[in-house]
Formats: structure tokens, sequence, C-alpha cells
């Protein structure tokens, strides 16, 4: 592995989001979603689906603490998901995120009066679960394969250190080292231990994290030991089976264990299966402890995993997991845009696994499917008022068959105001809350620029300090511009990403021609910088018609739409029903034009198009005749961005249309 290439992130606190695209989406996690977010933990939204989080913490703390009054009365149990803990951490790592640049005491206040409740449930020897602690502590550590106690604990290790980071309060980051102390007591490679992990991972990539904060080996260790002892004979999962009499839902069909990426060595491992967040969790995990630990037979695994995802298993807007059935993977092209899954927890699982790729190399494709993710995949998730989500961001949508036909019952037309598996709403604003931490990354004197938004950055260069200063009108336009502070001249790289779907492109150093070479995906200007220098990127945004690859079934005679970093659609609402009858013409010259008052603002795309018309009499199947023809009706075509469909009167909606040349 070669040390070299690892690039360091620059770190949240020092990434500012000024204007542009990403700040209005910043702003409405700040003031809409997470507000939100925490009536709908407290069970206060009307309508929705109750979350049952903090009134499960209450009880848990009730029955640690019995002098305690939460107005929760123990006979009313544990309520919704085992997992259920979990979606606290991630509500409060997005509220950590927003106090960096938005300081507010009122939702510190609400923060720390919540911290207080979740710790007055904690156990004696550290221990913190509200199912077991509810349900009964002999049972803890007895389901590891489906009980999530580990999951919990990880989503609690990144929501303790974003709020310690950001306001030095070690309460529940103090909490979470006595459990991981507990934890560590009774798993691991010793003969009187447990020899486990969890089956939902995510605390392989938090132990990383906090490893950055402690420096203690234990934490980078008991990480490493989770990856390691993954799918090694005996499989634990198994034999924690054969002694709890407990069966495998999943043995039935293809998944087995590899359902939970277990069913053999992570290092065997070397294309995506099973569970689609899951999965990329692990390899995100996997990464961290390549990198750190210079292991180059994990980092094989990795590039052959990411190798398989993106371009055999990934969908064109960056979502992944295709099937229901297990949430899961299938297999190479097998790509269903109706039927499919593509959870909005699993192209933020994609993301994360992205980021910690450019960490140890730095190229373009892990920026551009970062970009592809959280413009289309992720956003796709919530609405446009913060107040809805989706759980699942199909393709194509016809109403009827979700209405009523079993195998489409999953795929939702209208996103819902909370979900009783409540993963995905506070995973999708713990993102976009942190999408500055993904903007630039340093490799010894290289800044390299991964995304593109209005923003500051300061950065150490060569024991320098470097401001630097981007606007752009991204994702509309692709003019970019980036202006550098300094106090004296200094000698660095400066490498913004090329994106793969640029047309041609313009660079530009105080107006003039920039001399620079292309790289592993950037564009390298190297140059001794002064006080001012202002760097200019113009990158041509056509309208793009991509085709699938022929292995791709489902995309057979189709073309999907495109423009800069977005993907677009066709809905029911602007160009009627039949969407699956609808043939864009491929040699028609689309136009554009910012339309201020559609979807808060968006650039739609218009286009000349024929729809199949009715057979006379309407059969339902004829003989073909020699010399007939179906009939088309010509008609105009409006597109507007994947990300904002299912916004107004619900709908067909679809991506990939039949392409017919005039």
């Amino acid at each position: 592995m070669d040390t070299s290439n690892f690039s360091d992130f620059l770190p949240l606190k020092d990434v500012t989001i000024t204007g542009g695209f990403w700040k209005t989406v910043f702003e409405l996690v700040r003031t809409n979603v997470i507000p939100y977010q925490w009536e709908a933990l407290n069970d206060r939204v009307p309508g929705a689906a109750p979350s049952y989080c903090m009134h499960n913490f209450k009880l848990a703390a009730r029955i640690t603490h019995p002098e305690l009054d939460y107005g929760v009365d123990i006979p009313a149990g544990h309520k919704g998901p085992v997992f259920q803990d979990s979606d606290f951490p991630k509500w409060l790592e997005a509220l950590s995120y927003t106090l960096f640049q938005h300081p507010d005491k009122e939702l510190e206040k609400t923060a720390d009066e919540a911290i207080d409740i979740v710790c007055n449930a904690q156990q004696a020897d550290g221990y913190l679960n509200t199912y077991y602690i509810i349900n009964g502590l002999d049972k803890r550590f007895t389901n590891m394969m489906n009980n999530h106690e580990l999951y919990c604990l990880g989503h609690f290790i990144e929501g303790a250190a974003a709020y310690y980071q950001v306001t030095g309060k070690r309460k529940l980051l103090d909490a979470m080292l006595r459990y991981i102390d507990f934890v560590d007591s009774v798993i691991g490679p010793d003969e009187n231990k447990l020899h486990g992990y969890p089956g939902c991972e995510v605390i392989e990539m938090a132990l990383v994290k906090l490893y950055a904060i402690t420096k203690d080996e234990k934490h980078l260790r008991l990480s490493k030991y989770f990856i390691d002892q993954r799918g090694q004979e005996p499989l634990f999962f198994r034999e924690e089976m054969k002694k709890t009499g407990a069966g495998n839902y999943w043995d039935g069909g293809h998944l087995g264990l590899q359902y939970y990426q277990a069913g053999r060595p992570v290092r065997d491992q070397h294309s995506a299966e099973g569970h689609a967040v899951r999965g990329p969790y692990l390899y995100s995990g996997m990464a961290d402890i390549a990198r750190l630990t210079c292991d180059d037979g994990l980092y094989q695994a990795c590039k052959d995993i990411w190798d398989n995802i993106v371009n055999k298993q990934m969908y064109i807007n960056g979502a992944i997991g295709q099937s229901e059935y297990g949430e899961s993977f299938t297999f190479a092209y097998d790509l269903p845009n109706d039927t499919i899954y593509a959870e909005t927890c699993a192209a933020i699982s994609l993301a994360f696994f992205a980021q910690r790729m450019a960490r140890i190399s730095p190229k373009g494709e892990y920026g551009d499917i970062i970009e592809k993710t959280i413009f289309n995949s992720i956003l796709s998730g919530i609405s446009l008022d913060g107040q809805r989500f989706f759980y699942v961001n199909p393709l194509e949508t016809l109403p009827e068959a979700s209405e009523k036909s079993r195998i489409y019952h999953h795929v939702k037309i209208e996103r819902q105001k909370w979900l009783g598996c409540a993963c995905c709403p506070p995973n999708v604003a713990r993102t976009f809350a942190s999408l500055g931490a993904y903007a630039f990354s340093i490799c010894g004197d290289t800044l390299y620029s991964h995304l593109y938004m209005g923003m500051t950055a300061k950065a150490s260069l060569g024991g320098s300090e470097v401001k630097a200063e981007m606007k752009t009108g991204y994702p509309w336009d692709g003019g970019i511009e980036i202006t550098f502070t300094l106090e004296n001249p200094l000698q660095f790289t400066y490498a913004p990403r090329l994106p793969s779907w640029r047309g041609t492109y313009s660079v530009k150093i105080n107006g003039r021609d920039a001399d620079f070479k292309v790289n592993d995906g950037f564009i390298h200007i190297q140059r001794e910088w002064k006080n001012g220098d202002t760097v200019t990127i113009n990158f041509d945004m056509p309208v793009t018609l991509i085709r699938a690859n022929p292995k791709v079934r489902q995309d057979i005679g189709k073309v999907a739409v495109t423009r800069g970093p977005l993907v677009y659609c066709l809905e029911e609402k602007d160009n009627g029903k039949g969407l699956f009858r609808i043939y864009v013409d491929t040699k028609s010259k689309f136009t554009f034009s910012f339309e201020e008052d559609l979807l808060g603002g968006v650039i739609a795309l218009k286009s000349k198009g024929k729809k199949l018309e009715d057979w006379k009499g309407n059969p339902l199947y004829k003989a073909e005749e020699p010399g007939e023809s179906d009939s088309y009706k010509e008609i105009d075509l409006t597109w507007i961005p994947y990300y904002a469909w299912a916004n107004r009167d619900p709908g067909e909606m679809a991506v990939w249309i039949h392409k017919m040349d005039s």
C-alpha cells in the first residue's frame, strides 16, 4: 500500500458552507429538519408513525433510577424496533454539525437534557441499550446476529464524538467510553470472551472515529477485531444459533449468512453481497482499518468490492440495493427500476465508503460517486420542506401497481411523515449537515477539491495557513471560482476534481489560461500561489442521453437524461399518464431554463417526444399484420431533477425512457 497517497479530509470545523444550492439544504436541515425530527422522536407529530425512541430511553432511565419520573409507565414496555435507540444519536450528530456554523444555546439545551435522560439509563457496568434494560439484562449479547446492540453503540459513538467536538462536553462521550470498556471485557479474542461481531455493522468505522479523538489503541484494536473475526470458522452466528435455538430467516434463500456479510472472512469477499446498507458500512470500516494498519489484503478486497458496486450493481443515480428481499444486492447488471429497493441509507453508506477510499488514494471517481449520491439518491429521500421521507427510492412508479400489486408494496409514491423503521430520516439529516467534511482533502503539498459548493475553508500546507473561498452556481451551471488568501507566497498544488460527466472545460488563473495536468480524475495546478490568486473553472453542462450496458436487460432500448451531476425524470404532473408509453426523440434538441417557482427553483428541461397511442377497439392482443405499424402522437416533454420528484401531486414517474430516432 502506497502510504504517500494517503489524504486527510479537512475537518468540518474548518469548512463553512456559505451560499448556493447546498447552503439552502443546510439551512433546511438546521431550521426545519432537526426540530421536526425531535418532535418525531418524542411521538409528537400528528398522523406520523410513532418512533418510541425517547419513550424507551425514559422508561429505561426510570428502571435504572426508580426515583426519576419521566411520565412513562413501566408496564408500557419497550416499543418499536430493537434498534430504535440509534435514531437519537444520529439526530444528535446532525444537530452537532449544524452547531459548528450556527451556535444555538436553546438547541444545545435540548440536546443536554436529552443526554441526561440517556445517561440516566446507563447501567453500573457501562451497558446502555434500552431493549435489554427493559426486557432483561440476562439476555444481552445472546443475539448479536439480529439485535443490533453494537450497531446502536456505533451510532452512539459517532453522535457523542460529534457533540464533544463541537461543544467540548464529555458527558455522553464518557458514557460511551464506559460502554466500550464493558464491550471490550465481554467480546474479543481471549478464551473467556465471546468471539463475536455485530450483525449490523457501523461500529467498525465509529471506533476509528473515536480512536482519532482518544488515540487509545484499544479502540482501534476492537474495530480491527470485529473486521478480522467476521466470517471466521467456526462461524460465530452459527454457534450463537445453536445455543439459543434461533434460526436465520435468510437461510432459506440465496443470502444465508452473507446477508450479514458474515459467510466468509472479509478478505475473501470481492463482490458486494447481502444487505445493501450493512455491506458498505462494513466496507467503510474495512477501508479505515486497511489505511490505519497498511493492510494490502484488506485494501484489495475493498477495491474489488468497490469495482463490483459501481461498475455492476449501482443505479444511474448512485442508488444501491436492488431487491426488497433482504434489502439487498442481487447480482451483476440486475438493475430493475420499478421493483428497486434503493434504500436512502444505502446511498449514504456508499458515500461513506467512497470517502474512505479517497483517503487511501485520492481519485476523482470517488468524488464522482459522492456527488452522484448526494444530488440524486440521498436528496430524493427527503421532501423539499424537510418533513417527509422516502425509505425506498424507485426510478419508475405506477401508483396503481404500488396500491394493488404485492411485488410493489414497498414502492411508495409519496414520502411519509415518519417511518416505523426510521433509520433513513436522521441519517439524511446528519449527512447533509456534514457535507463540508467531504469537500477538501490534503495529501502532502496537494489540496484536493472533491465537491463544488459555495464555501470557505482553511487548510495547513507546508506549515502555512491557506484559506480558500469557493463561489459557484453548481449544479445549475458549471462555473466555479476559487480564491486563495495567503500571508506569504506558497508553493503547492491545487487539484480540483474533473467530473466524469463534464463536456468541454476551461481553467484560468487570474483571467489567464492555466498550466495544468490531469491525473486520476483531478486537474493538478502546481505553482507558487500568491494572496488573492483566483482559479476560474468552467465546466460545460450539456444535456446528455445515457445508455446502460446491454447486459442491463431492464434498460435495453431506453435512455436516461442527465445534465451536470443531476439525473432527470418525467413526472405525470407535467407529461400525463402512461409514461411507459413515451419515447424520447434522441435527435431532438433539449432546451433548459431556470424555473424559479418550480420545486423550490430548478432548471427544467424541454424536449420533443412521441407517445404510443391506443389501438383501435383496444383489444388485449392482436396479430401482427404486414405493413401495419403503431401510431404515435408527438408531444412536448418536461423533465425535472430526479431528487425533486413526488413533491407535487402523486403520480407516475420514470427515469429510463424508450428512445426513438426521428
